[in-house]
């Protein structure tokens, strides 16, 4: 019998969590159902008294990505379902999760995500943004990526603790996972299921958080294979410097340090990618013969 447990990275979710716990407890009775209380200043710890569910407290907020290692490594399933404390996710859904990981459909999975839908996403530019990491996921790992960055999954527990160490402290943690899943060869399904709105305000910042979730572009490649995005970047860079080498060399017949700046830096990146590469080949080595 596989055992489940459930982990909810909560900051300041009581309100959602008095709507959310009652249900998980009734539909799951037999699943380990754990908050890791981020920080939080109001009743969440409370209410997951008055819910009897098991309590994970960080005496200060250390991001969802760090709520979600804390949880993982505190549960004593043998698979584990990740799912937001604001009311978005549906417990209902966790079932069919579980199913679809467990092969109860004919195939199983090591990893199962919910999918959102472009009208489940909080506003335009975050869903366009996402649309946008889905798109280079998919092209970075050849597979299909319906929803890069969704908090809605079953995994293997086994598995997903051999790269816990890759795994950020903030909010990407979704794409981390993902690319490392596909990387090291594991399946990985998709489920679509509606999301709701959430209960309370996102912690999300577009100021504050652009930047970072900017730079999950770069992790996206980073942690699948960084020369198939360094590579035409370099070949970008080399034919802009043949094409204004030829420019300058017809109309003044001469070559300038332009072409010869644009000439480097295209085998300068074509050099990082090929380092990165073969960087990402050894952690990945290293997490292989850690098993």
């Amino acid at each position: 019998m596989k055992t489940v447990s459930i982990v909810l990275p909560a900051k300041n979710e009581a309100n959602s969590l008095r709507r959310i716990l009652p249900a998980l407890t009734r539909l799951y009775p037999s699943c380990e159902i754990i908050v890791v209380n981020d920080g939080s200043t109001d009743d969440t710890v409370l209410v997951c008294g008055e819910n009897n569910v098991r309590v994970v407290s960080h005496a200060y907020s250390k991001g969802n990505g760090a709520a979600i290692k804390s949880g993982a490594l505190a549960a004593k399933g043998e698979w584990l379902v990740f799912m937001d404390a604001d009311s978005q996710h549906d417990p209902c859904h966790v079932k069919d999760l579980v199913d679809m990981a467990f092969g109860n459909e004919g195939v199983g999975y090591d990893m199962v995500v919910v999918a959102r839908q472009a009208t489940d996403q909080a506003n335009i530019s975050r869903s366009l943004g996402n649309r946008m990491y889905n798109w280079l996921a998919s092209y970075m790992t050849g597979h299909k990526i319906p929803d890069l960055t969704s908090g809605f999954r079953v995994i293997n527990a086994k598995k997903f603790k051999k790269f816990i160490s890759l795994l950020p402290n903030g909010f990407s943690y979704p794409t981390t996972i993902t690319m490392a899943f596909f990387r090291a060869g594991y399946s990985v399904g998709y489920l679509n299921r509606p999301v709701g709105a959430r209960i309370g305000k996102s912690h999300i910042h577009l100021l504050k958080d652009g930047t970072r979730f900017f730079l999950i572009i770069f992790k996206i490649g980073t942690l699948y294979s960084p020369l198939k995005l360094f590579f035409p970047i370099a070949v970008a860079h080399f034919f802009a410097g043949i094409s204004y080498y030829f420019y300058t060399f017809f109309e003044f017949h001469r070559f300038t340090n332009m072409s010869a700046l644009l000439f480097t830096t295209s085998i300068l990146i074509f050099l990082i990618g090929l380092v990165s590469e073969q960087i990402t080949s050894l952690i990945y080595s290293k997490t292989d013969s850690d098993q």
